[in-house]
């Protein structure tokens, strides 16, 4: 043992740094991590928790306990690792990297590093130790054949992954769970008496034991049997589960929505300015159940006045309270087609903080001035109480303002001034949106239309109308101005942040424009003006949907994130959520930090400082797209369900996307995806060209070009997989079904009676061997 590690440490008389912040959150405060992190920095060695509590003089229970769980917390974040001696040591950027584990249907994967730095790739082998979405300290052990770094697991930091849903499955004396989530890889082993009466073939939710470990899979009990695989509803059940959605109320958050009345209490209306007598109309759907926001637009001598009134979340949702963590956890409602999990409870979604017709309301507005050429001049944002003036639709609006309805008009008149105002200011505002570049690309949405048994009767293209525009102009505006002032007040907040596209998908996107004869200008950094100016120029060409969706492949994702970044797709320098508080939590922590500055505090005393507003942007975009990739499964599932009848028919279609094992057409009358295998394209070796977005024959020179026309035959449809096989006209195989979408048990019978009869072969062969062997020797002797 050297010199070094007898040495007792003592930091008790040490100035914490960050004593003050530890005092404003806890009670009873203890060391911060920053300190802790310098006493096992300086003691240069591993320590023991007793040591670290010796080291700071902590003695009671409870400065014990919390010790305990802040070192802990360390321990989840990749702070700190706990070794096999019960030690905590540091991870050393240079050789221990901590990051989240993202796993592949193929077995492989990849550790995101907490820094956001280079993903590190892990073997098939070292993912049989995680499962997706895990937490893990990874060595560096050397660079794979593609000239990634590999990385090698060291210990498992978080286990993320409690529950899988599935389908219940028993085969030759053994019964699993097939994972419905395909980034989870391993089947759930159920031992005998843990089935819990599930059925096989059934939906069921496993609860997992024990965790994978090099040598053994997960091992998990049935805790909950969902049904059949095809009842109707089911595939939202199945979402909710896999993708770990909260889909119920903590009885904490019923009990404190339980006293809310469905009127507004009149104390609460006191000190806001009083906006019940200005005509505020909402414009949403036709199947909207809230209502967030409402507009109104008057005329000025110098342009107009528009107010964006947006409903109070803030004022029901306080700081810390299990309302707000719940919201927190949930971070946005989720659509799903005929069904939504809101981000908070119906009394306040569907009631108080939904802005009804004739029904007083708090609101927080943002009142905006703008000039004649529509450029916003001056902006304020203060409480008031409002009580909408009438529930409009896009088409009611849309048939007022662009189609002259004279029945309609009749019957809003006390509004239709304002309507034709915010029509006018409208068309200002969208000659300022040109001007500076924002995108606007025309992208076609889908609505599913529904039978009996919620069974897709139809799936039919939404229609965009000016109304549509309109809103979203005003929203962008109001958004706009909420970010302004926030960086303008220094105030910690979220941003909605859209980077430019990287170096790379410029010089592809270049390379393919220049192949078509096109130019963008920019040179290496082009703007969105110059994204506008292509856009423009090949409006009248028959391949304008081909390159417009090549320009939107090269844009980044948007998050949240409280650096100044800009939104490159709208071409402004500050943007945030400000006007979706009843559906998004960012948006309602720009509304709590609006107020806070409308109180006259500083921003150092905000209850959430920076650290925390970036940590909480990572969970509110990783979240985000959790919704996302969720009613993706869903409608991916509806759409399968609604083909299956369909195999064997033809259909036009165009190619959508191109891959390096075929291309996705898009059937043009049912807005359906499949697959065409590159397998299916006939005797030639066809290359895939992710610059120009084509596949090319080598030895016939046929090419398959995204935005390419092509007439398909439906081969085959997974459930399971959510897959739909397309095959070309007159290159069908004679198998109705595409080989790939055969049963996995087929597939396994297959395979194991391949694997019989070439044990049989080898057999015979060993045996005729062995009978010449014999003979062999026969004739020597």
């Amino acid at each position: 043992m050297s010199e070094n590690s007898d040495k007792k440490l003592d930091f008790s008389a040490k100035t914490d740094p960050y004593a003050q912040r530890e005092a404003a959150k806890y009670e009873q405060p203890i060391p911060s991590r920053e300190l802790i992190l310098e006493l096992i920095e300086k003691g240069g060695r591993p320590i023991k928790r007793g040591q670290i509590a010796e080291a700071f003089a902590l003695e009671s229970d409870d400065q014990l306990e919390a010790l305990r769980r802040r070192l802990r917390a360390m321990e989840r974040d990749g702070q700190l690792l706990f070794n096999r001696r019960q030690q905590y040591c540091l991870v050393d950027s240079q050789d221990l990297i901590a990051g989240r584990i993202l796993s592949y249907a193929d077995g492989f994967g990849f550790l995101r590093p907490d820094d956001a730095g280079e993903d590190l790739f892990m073997s098939p082998r070292e993912m049989r130790r995680v499962l997706h979405n895990d937490r893990a300290v990874v060595r560096v052990s050397g660079v794979d054949r593609k000239g990634r770094r590999e990385g090698k697991i060291v210990e498992v930091l978080e286990r993320n992954t409690k529950e899988v849903v599935g389908r219940f499955v028993k085969e030759h004396g053994l019964q699993f769970v097939q994972p419905d989530n395909k980034k989870i890889t391993q089947n759930i082993l159920i031992p005998k008496g843990a089935g819990n009466g599930a059925k096989k073939g059934e939906m069921v939710v496993a609860t997992i034991t024990e965790q994978p470990s090099l040598r053994s899979q997960p091992i998990g009990k049935i805790a909950e049997v969902l049904g059949a695989h095809m009842a109707p509803g089911m595939e939202i059940d199945v979402a909710i589960r896999t993708h770990g959605l909260p889909s119920e109320w903590p009885e904490e958050v019923l009990e404190q929505v339980k006293p809310l009345k469905k009127v507004v209490e009149e104390a609460a209306k006191q000190g806001r300015v009083d906006l019940r007598d200005v005509p505020l109309v909402t414009i949403d759907g036709e199947d909207a159940r809230d209502f967030d926001d409402a507009v109104f637009c008057s005329k000025t001598p110098k342009g107009w006045k528009l107010l964006v009134a947006i409903a109070d979340v803030s004022h029901y949702v306080q700081p810390g309270t299990a309302l707000d963590l719940e919201a927190k956890n949930r971070s946005t409602s989720v659509y799903f087609p005929e069904q939504v999990i809101p981000m908070l409870p119906e009394i306040l979604s569907n009631g108080l903080c939904s802005i009804n017709p004739d029904e007083d309301r708090l609101t927080m507005v943002c009142e905006m001035l703008i000039n004649e050429q529509g450029v916003v001049i001056r902006t304020r944002f203060f409480d008031a109480v409002m009580r909408s003036h009438a529930r409009l639709t896009y088409s009611k609006v849309a048939a007022m303002l662009q189609d002259d309805h004279k029945k309609l008009k009749k019957k809003y008149t006390a509004v239709l001034p304002h309507l034709e105002e915010m029509y006018t200011l409208y068309k200002a505002m969208r000659g300022q949106r040109e001007i500076r570049g924002a995108m606007d690309f025309d992208t076609q949405e889908t609505q599913i239309i529904f039978g009996e048994d919620r069974k897709i009767e139809k799936i039919v293209p939404t229609q965009r109308n000016d109304a549509h525009k309109l809103i979203e102009e005003f929203m962008i505006a109001a958004n706009s101005a909420a970010a302004r002032y926030l960086n303008r007040k220094k105030m910690p907040r979220l941003l909605r942040i859209h980077e430019g596209p990287s170096d790379e998908k410029i010089m592809n996107l270049k390379t393919f424009l220049g192949e078509l004869g096109l130019f963008m200008g920019g040179g290496d950094k082009p703007s969105p003006v110059d994204y506008m100016h292509l856009t423009a120029s090949i409006k009248n060409r028959p391949d304008a949907h081909l390159i417009q969706t090549v320009l939107l492949r090269s844009m980044s994702q948007a998050v949240y994130s409280p650096e100044k970044k800009g939104h490159f797709g709208l071409a402004l320098e500050a943007y945030t959520h400000f006007t979706s508080p009843i559906r998004r939590y960012p948006d309602l922590m720009v509304h709590r930090a609006i107020r806070h500055c409308l109180q006259g505090k500083s921003p150092e005393s905000f209850y959430c400082g920076f650290p925390e507003i970036a940590t909480l942007g990572e969970h509110c975009s990783t979240n985000e797209r959790r919704a996302d990739e969720a009613t993706r499964d869903v409608v991916s599932w509806l759409k399968c369900e609604f083909m299956q009848d369909k195999i064997g028919e033809t259909f036009p279609g165009v190619i959508a996307a191109v891959t390096g094992f075929g291309f996705f057409v898009e059937l043009a009358d049912l807005y359906v995806e499949g697959l065409v295998h590159i397998t299916s394209l006939g005797q030639d070796f066809f290359k895939f060209d992710p610059t120009s977005h084509q596949l090319k024959g080598e030895r016939t020179g046929k090419r398959y070009r995204l935005g390419d026309k092509v007439n398909v035959v439906v081969a085959g449809v997974n459930l399971d997989e959510k897959k739909i096989d397309f095959e070309l006209l007159g290159l069908q195989s004679k198998k109705t079904q595409h080989p790939s979408f055969e049963p996995a048990k087929k597939s396994v019978k297959k395979d194991k009676k391949h694997k019989k009869d070439n044990k049989h072969k080898k057999m015979k062969r060993k045996d005729k061997l062995k009978a010449k062997s014999k003979t062999h020797k026969k004739g020597h002797k």
